[in-house]
Parts: C-alpha cells; sequence; structure tokens
C-alpha cells in the first residue's frame, strides 16, 4: 500500500513557476514509477509527466515539454514537478500517481496507475 499527498498549489500569474511535491509513504517507494496527471473542469484527466523508479527515464506531455521538470528523491520518498511559464490552460487539479512498472519504464495511461493522491489545485492566472 502506498499513500500518496500532494502540495505546494496555489495561484500565480502567467509566466510564473510553481513547485509542487508528493510525499509518499511506504518503504517500496522506490520501486514505482512515479506520475504526474492534471485534471481540468469539464475534462478528462490527462498525462502531464512521469519518471521511471529508477529515474532513468521521464516522459512529458508535448504541452508541457521545455516548461515542467520531473525530479523524485527515493531516499526522501518523494517525487517533484517544477512547474515554469506557466499558461492559464495549465489550470488544473494536479494528482501524483504511482505505478508498478519495469525498472525503465514510464506509463502515460491513468488506469497503468495504482495509488493516486488527493490533488492539489495550480490555478494561472491572465
Amino acid at each position: 500500500q502506498v499513500q500518496l499527498v500532494e502540495s505546494g498549489g496555489g495561484l500565480v500569474q502567467a509566466g510564473g513557476s510553481l513547485s509542487v511535491s508528493c510525499a509518499a509513504s511506504g518503504r517500496t517507494f522506490s520501486s514505482y514509477a512515479m506520475g504526474w496527471f492534471r485534471q481540468a473542469p469539464g475534462k478528462e484527466r490527462e498525462f502531464v509527466v512521469g519518471i521511471s523508479w529508477s529515474g532513468y527515464n521521464t516522459d512529458y506531455a508535448d504541452s508541457v515539454k521545455g516548461r515542467f521538470t520531473i525530479s523524485r528523491d527515493n531516499a526522501k520518498n518523494t517525487v517533484y514537478l517544477q512547474m515554469n511559464s506557466l499558461k492559464p490552460v495549465d489550470t488544473a487539479v494536479y494528482y501524483c500517481a504511482a505505478a508498478f512498472a519495469a525498472r525503465n519504464s514510464v506509463p502515460m495511461r491513468p488506469i497503468e496507475y495504482t495509488y493516486w493522491g488527493q490533488g492539489t489545485q495550480v490555478t494561472v492566472s491572465s
């Protein structure tokens, strides 16, 4: 069992930066691929970025490439999402999730993720 708790969301102006983090419980955090998803009102949950449990591979949605960066610290059981050059379209509830996956695999579909956090709101004003 893994419990995930996101923190760090908030309100930021367009062009600004925000960092969110996800703290995981359990000693096997390093065995899970981690992903960030987001869901805006009236829209489906979408993949934002993921990182393999090895930390070797990452995968980004085209819409955030070059602006968002994912990282993980297995010693702290935490995964981070640094968001730069934010746009109003980035406004959403951001969820972190954990998936069983091969060492260097980065799952991209919500159904592949077993554990989910409660979400943190990120609002980008224009």
